[in-house]
């Protein structure tokens, strides 16, 4: 047996949507960042809860791509496909890298599955002897024979399966099982029988591969070199949680969170509702229009209140923006957003709602737009746009989507004194005699919290009128306030980091401009761009409206440009008429993330085109 170092690799398992593929892979990802190595993570799940068994409609996948190295992406192609039924192969087929490794368990290739799955005429693993290194063995029967004395029903001992999987990968790739162990010991202690069950099948799979004597290469995956510090692994929506907590604590102000269950954002509620010693109080309204107004009515009583959502919860949330904005009261809306329109695709990625986000109110309704670039950044926007909110007066939307949200990566503690302070303005800053519509320099106007003597002023959806309040229709003082709210918006542009270059020369010929989660895959084709001399460079723009403003002499350094979206030309649209470049769009509405070699083609075929 030889041990065969590696710099990175991707695995993919796949499965029914019952056979625990998630947990599988979040357990490698897990053990993999105690381990030290840096790792970006892909989950993809079908949008039914009871997804169709056996068919590919059903298959539900976790990819994780980990390594020594700095890791950027969940990986395109993987190395290691471990596929439990014919579906997951079928689906997936693609995916594996030629001569890649293939963990098939034949129990899912028997008629039924091959049926389900329609390969009735050619059984997927027939090709795949072809072209893969194949390893096929019985994973269901094997789990069953290991606890073939338990006291468990055949459906129970069925569902441990995934911890077969487990433990052979943890063997192949010299993992440990202590860390899972370790887990289930903890999450089932009042249920020590699935404990045992699931520990006894984790340990069958490891030894498994110790003891056929099929196998004759084990790999490792050293740990990467990363910044000293307190590192755990965390999803984007767990990010935006602990931000907004962060940029509360800051700003000295109660968290208030008003959410409706939507796929992929409900996980930011469910995070939340775990910190009520953190003065973090959360509401599941009936709708989104419920629960918009209750942010609304918390933002006003004085807390920083936040909600989130995805898809159609956007489009009932318009109404209740445009009166926050109008108000000029902090407020924060997440939009993990996802394919549409209408209910689209619930569990795949898209980044469709840029301009939703920018322009999507009735009236002339300005407000900040950022977005998040990875996992972890999604802290970091999240205490950014409350900061915006708090210190600007204003509703700010933040953009994730489902990649972001679901994905993983090792995160860096941050320490209080290395966060940013938070600063409300108050009336009394602003003017002794309390007027609700006295602006700072920067078109601010002061957080009168109700209750407070003196500070009494009326609020609603009718114009007011400038300095008073009061309700005002006259023509030249609307349009002083339509200007005054877009005034404060672009003001925003002296207290935002200037755009930089992630990577590449400041006058490479080409620049790469991406938003939100295209930043993974771009790094990760910039990386042979660079090797091989290629004159281009990588811009990730994180504010998205007001742009920074050094950004338009930045651009002027380049010649050319290229703009990935997981959507049809959204920002390609914003740039063209701003700064009216000739940008070239790359677009993809797949429900899936760019891959590096997408970007990487686009790029070569870009600069070889003569102008």
């Amino acid at each position: 047996m030889t041990e065969k170092e590696l710099k990175q690799a991707v695995i993919l398992f796949a499965g029914d949507s019952g056979d625990g593929m998630q947990f599988t892979g979040s357990q490698f990802t897990s053990t993999s960042a105690q381990l030290g190595n840096d790792i970006s993570t892909f989950p993809d799940f079908p949008a039914e809860i009871r997804a169709p068994s056996g068919t590919t409609a059903g298959v539900s996948g976790f990819q994780l791509h980990f390594g020594s190295v700095k890791i950027s992406s969940p990986g395109d192609q993987c190395d290691v496909l471990v596929a439990m039924n014919a579906a997951a192969l079928k689906k997936n087929f693609d995916q594996l890298k030629p001569h890649g490794i293939l963990i098939a368990n034949t129990a899912g290739f028997d008629a039924k599955n091959l049926q389900l799955a329609h390969c009735e005429l050619e059984n997927p693993l027939d090709a795949a002897r072809e072209k893969f290194t194949v390893y096929e063995f019985d994973i269901t029967g094997l789990t069953k024979e290991a606890l073939k004395d338990a006291a468990l029903s055949m459906k129970e001992k069925d569902r441990t399966k995934n911890m077969f999987a487990l433990g052979f990968v943890y063997w192949l790739f010299t993992r440990p099982l202590d860390f899972t162990i370790a887990y289930l010991e903890e999450t089932f202690k009042s249920q020590p029988h699935i404990v045992d069950a699931n520990v006894r099948v984790l340990k069958a799979g490891y030894n498994y591969g110790e003891i056929t004597g099929i196998f004759t290469e084990r790999f490792v995956v050293k740990s990467a070199p990363m910044e000293k510090g307190v590192y755990r692994n965390i999803t984007g929506n767990h990010a935006v949680a602990l931000g907004a907590i962060a940029a509360a604590q800051q700003a000295g102000l109660d968290l208030f969170y008003a959410g409706y269950p939507i796929t992929p954002a409900s996980d930011i509620l469910h995070f939340l509702a775990k910190y009520k010693h953190m003065n973090v109080k959360t509401f599941q309204a009936e709708d989104e229009i419920a629960a918009i107004a209750a942010v609304i009515g918390a933002s006003y009583a004085g807390d920083l209140a936040i909600t989130a959502t995805s898809g159609p919860g956007m489009a009932l949330k318009t109404e209740g923006l445009g009166l926050a904005m109008m108000l000029e009261i902090p407020t924060l809306v997440i939009n993990v957003q996802r394919g549409g329109p209408s209910t689209g695709l619930p569990t795949k990625t898209e980044q469709a709602d840029l301009l939703q986000a920018i322009y999507g109110r009735n009236g002339e309704a300005p407000i900040p737009v950022l977005a998040a670039k990875s996992p972890k950044d999604c802290f970091q926007m999240t205490f950014m746009a409350c900061k915006i909110a708090v210190e600007h007066m204003t509703p700010v939307i933040l953009l994730s989507d489902g990649y972001l949200a679901n994905g993983s990566e090792p995160w860096k503690f941050p320490k209080t004194t290395e966060l940013e302070s938070i600063d409300m303005l108050e009336p009394s800053m602003i003017k002794e005699e309390f007027q609700p519509y006295q602006r700072n320099a920067d078109y601010v106007r002061g957080w009168a919290v109700p209750g407070m003597p003196g500070l009494e002023h009326r609020v609603g959806g009718l114009e007011k009128k400038d300095i008073t309040g009061d309700v005002n229709y006259e023509p030249n003082n609307h349009e002083l306030m339509v200007k005054q709210r877009a005034a404060k918006v672009e003001q925003i542009q002296n207290y935002i980091p200037d755009a930089q270059l992630e990577r590449g020369d400041e006058n490479a010929e080409l620049l790469i401009i991406g938003w939100g989660s295209t930043y993974g895959s771009i790094q990760a084709a910039m990386t042979p761009l660079l090797e091989e001399g290629r004159s281009v460079a990588h811009l990730q723009l994180q504010y998205l409206n007001p742009f920074p403003k050094n950004l338009k002499d930045l651009l002027k350094n380049h010649s050319r440009f290229l703009v990935p979206e997981i959507n049809q030309g959204q920002l390609i649209k914003v740039l063209r008429d701003k700064f009216l470049i000739d940008a070239k769009p790359l677009n993809k509405t797949k429900g899936t993330p760019f891959t590096a070699p997408e970007i990487y083609k686009a790029v070569i075929e870009n600069l070889e085109t003569e102008d």
